[in-house]
Order: C-alpha cells, then sequence, then structure tokens
C-alpha cells in the first residue's frame, strides 16, 4: 500500500496574527526608511506617475524579490527550525554578498539587527505582559538560544535572515517545512505583503500622489505576489539570484544624490 503523508496541521490563531503582525510597516525595524532605489528612479525621472511606479515596483518583485530575499526565507525558515546553523550562515553570507551597493548592504543588516533586537527584547518580557507589548515571542518560559546565534551572525544578521528566525518563532515546532506547506506559504505573504506596502508608501512620499493611488498600487501588487511566492518556492540554490544591474546603478547614485527622504 502507498504510504499517505499526514496532512499538514494547520496554523492556529495566535501563529496567524504573530505573521500578520511581522508584516505591519509598523514593526520597529525600519523598514520606512528605505526606498530600495525608488527614489533614486524618481530622481532619475525614470518613475513620475502612478502608472510608472506600479510597474516599477511589479517589476521589482517578480524580478528582484522573489528571486533574492524570499526564496532565502523560503529555505531559513526551515533551517532555523532544523536549528541548521551551517545552512543558517550559508543563506546569511549569500545575502550579504550579493547586495549590489553600499546603501543596500546597509538595509539589509540594519533591518536585520534591529528585528533580531526586537525579538530578544520580547524574548526577556514578563511572562505576563500583554502581548501588544512585547514581540511576537512573548511568553516563552526561557529566552530562545537561536536569538544568540542569528545577532552572532557576521557581519549582521540580514533581513531576510531575521525575519525567517521570527517566523520559526511564530510557528510549532517540526522537523523543517516542506516547500507546498500551507504555513511556509503564510510566513512568505507576510514578508511580501510587508514589502508591498513599505514600497508603497515610499512611492506615495517621493512621487508624490496620493492615498488611493497608493492603494491602486497595492492592489496591483498583491494580484502579483502569489505568482512570486510560486517562483520563490521553485528556485533550488543554483537558481537562486540577486542581478538587478540597472538597480545597483541607481541605488549608487543615490548615495550621492544630492536631496532625499531615504536611506536607500
Amino acid at each position: 500500500m502507498p504510504r499517505i503523508a499526514p496532512r499538514p496541521t494547520p496554523l492556529s490563531a495566535g501563529a496567524r496574527l504573530k505573521l500578520m503582525w511581522l508584516a505591519s510597516p509598523a514593526l520597529p525595524v525600519g523598514g520606512f526608511s528605505y526606498s530600495e532605489g525608488l527614489e533614486a528612479a524618481i530622481d532619475a525621472g525614470l518613475v513620475s506617475s502612478e502608472t510608472d511606479a506600479a510597474n516599477w515596483l511589479r517589476d521589482q518583485l517578480l524580478l528582484a524579490v522573489a528571486r533574492s530575499d524570499l526564496a532565502v526565507v523560503v529555505r531559513a525558515v526551515p533551517a532555523w527550525q532544523r536549528n541548521d546553523l551551517v545552512r543558517v550562515r550559508e543563506l546569511n553570507d549569500w545575502v550579504v554578498q550579493t547586495r549590489e551597493t553600499a546603501e543596500l548592504r546597509l538595509q539589509t543588516e540594519q533591518m536585520g539587527r534591529s528585528l533580531v533586537e526586537w525579538l530578544r527584547n520580547g524574548d526577556r518580557a514578563p511572562l505576563d505582559t500583554p502581548v501588544v507589548a512585547t514581540s511576537v515571542s512573548a511568553h516563552a518560559t526561557e529566552p530562545d538560544p537561536r536569538l544568540v546565534q542569528c545577532a552572532a551572525l557576521p557581519p549582521a544578521p540580514t533581513w531576510p535572515i531575521a525575519f525567517a528566525l521570527a517566523v520559526a518563532q511564530c510557528l510549532p515546532p517540526s522537523n523543517g517545512l516542506t516547500d507546498g506547506e500551507p504555513a511556509l506559504r503564510e510566513a512568505l505573504l507576510s514578508f511580501t505583503f510587508g514589502w508591498a506596502e513599505n514600497m508603497v508608501q515610499a512611492a506615495i512620499k517621493a512621487v508624490p500622489f496620493g492615498q488611493s493611488a497608493g492603494q491602486r498600487i497595492l492592489q496591483s501588487l498583491i494580484d502579483a505576489i502569489p505568482e512570486a511566492i510560486d517562483h520563490a518556492l521553485s528556485l533550488p540554490d543554483s537558481q537562486r539570484q540577486a542581478f538587478t544591474p540597472m538597480l545597483a546603478i541607481l541605488s549608487a547614485r543615490h548615495e550621492t544624490q544630492y536631496s532625499r527622504l531615504f536611506r536607500s
């Protein structure tokens, strides 16, 4: 008789809420400080309208985010669940080495460090602290040793690696998620929606345009997110990539841009 794999355990309401929390632009990791090259594209006249911004961000989602950071989260969540530190460090090294400009590397390292510190503050919270005042690891009975391991990654924990640890803390222990598990897909939805909302807010401030236009752009990104996640899940390590030369050139120019709102 063929063996039938057990059905994945559905996420609890608490785990879903924690993943939603991680997607919030209000997460105190500084994501609002960065435009990931969008501000430089606006300064260069490449993005000047709602349509331009929607097309730019959709291309960035499918050609950059899905192939790099999102694909790293796919591998890093189960690695943290297995406590496979060799694999985690390998993935963190890849993120650092593939950042094409100083400011993009600064972004991923600063946001990674900030998220780890936020998680550590939650780990130290008293057991009776209300959940709204603590991090996703609140009510832990003892500190999570993976936080120390993540903080010690050289030269710093990067954003997708730290995010993957936060996701692993949200989920029940396992021997490692598989690509098709709903829990991993929901984690990827959280990561990608958080990116989309931050970038839309950057566009609203820098182009600029109104909130209604921003919501239309966000809807176009939401329509593209499932495709981006499917692509990230399908990528073997050999096909993961961070090759966006036009974006890299704009980011390098942004480092010396005369007037700017954002750090990238």
